[in-house]
């Protein structure tokens, strides 16, 4: 199909979203949008179009005419919304002739001693709802419903990722000068994902026959320890570590007056065993090139340097 008249529309725009429409103006195609605001730092060549996402009026709208959606929003598991929001974006590809591809953050496996395949994940105990969103748009693939690939990271890093935890723990302290916070062991090696190489992988499956009605996991550099991840940011900004590792107890108090503190100690227990994705399966079938570690830390500290007001917000 020409490019030019291809529509690609991207549901949401936190970093993974922009990270998307990034990579779809890199290939010259035509890009819209879709958040509550209507209104996205991002160049002029990208419509942003204002609806709530989970209305699905809205998305039906917004995805006339797709060729692919991409489905990118975070919604919270524990009410719904992020069921009501894949059968909302599932109901707007189908009715538009459109594929779904839906990404995701893994850190809902359960870790484990080996690398986890796509098939050997299990969701750890009580992270069973954070899984229904994939398995939904799955099982309209498989009934002919839509045509969909689900892609599947680990932690984020990299521009936009403010929220993330690397993004709060890691990056906003290190260029804050202050010392760093690392859950669980820091000691254990950890698949960390970059924003850019996640998005490149959407966009391919997007683009593939043979990536439809599958789950994959994002090619991501090597796995590091926490804490080597975090001498590396030190290394970029020229400036010796300061690594702090709190412990569950002091975790627990804390948590008793600061929200932050209650988030730490809830992503401790994706840290205490070693977390590795394998990513085989997208390697053998579509090459496996990732951005190596220092570019990618690099580019990510550029962005917070752009962004003080994150910075300031998040350390």
């Amino acid at each position: 199909m020409n490019a030019a008249a291809e529509l690609h529309v991207i549901i949401g725009s936190g970093a993974l979203g922009m990270a998307v429409g990034r990579e779809l103006l890199a290939r010259r195609k035509r890009v819209r949008m879709v958040n509550r605001s209507g209104i996205a730092d991002v160049p002029t060549r990208i419509y942003v179009f204002k609806g709530d996402a989970a209305d699905p009026a809205t998305l039906r709208e917004s995805c006339e005419e797709a060729t692919v959606v991409y489905h990118c929003a975070r919604a919270d598991s524990r009410d719904g919304r992020a069921e009501r929001l894949m059968a909302g974006a599932t109901e707007a590809a189908a009715r538009a002739g459109a594929r779904i591809v839906y990404g995701e953050c893994a850190t809902f496996y359960r870790a484990g001693a080996r690398p986890m395949t796509e098939e050997e994940a299990v969701p750890v105990a009580g992270g069973e709802a954070r899984t229904r969103p994939a398995a939904m748009l799955l099982e309209a693939h498989a009934a002919g419903r839509v045509c969909a690939a689900v892609a599947r990271g680990s932690d984020l890093f990299g521009p936009w990722t403010g929220a993330s935890l690397l993004g709060r723990q890691v990056f906003a302290r290190a260029i804050a000068g202050r010392a760093v916070q690392l859950p669980g062991n820091p000691e254990l090696a950890h698949t960390v994902t970059y924003v850019d190489d996640f998005a490149r992988v959407l966009v391919t499956l997007g683009e593939r026959d043979e990536a439809l009605g599958r789950v994959w996991h994002v090619p991501s550099a090597e796995p590091l320890s926490p804490r080597r991840f975090a001498e590396l940011v030190f290394e970029s900004l020229g400036a010796a570590p300061r690594i702090a590792v709190p412990g569950r107890a002091r975790l627990v108090l804390h948590g008793l007056v600061d929200p932050a503190a209650r988030a730490l100690r809830t992503t401790a227990k994706c840290f205490e065993r070693p977390f590795v994705l394998d990513h085989g399966r997208y390697r053998a079938a579509f090459g496996g090139a990732c951005t190596p570690h220092p570019e990618a830390i690099r580019a990510t500290l550029e962005w917070w340097r752009a962004n003080p007001e994150a910075a300031r917000v998040r350390a």
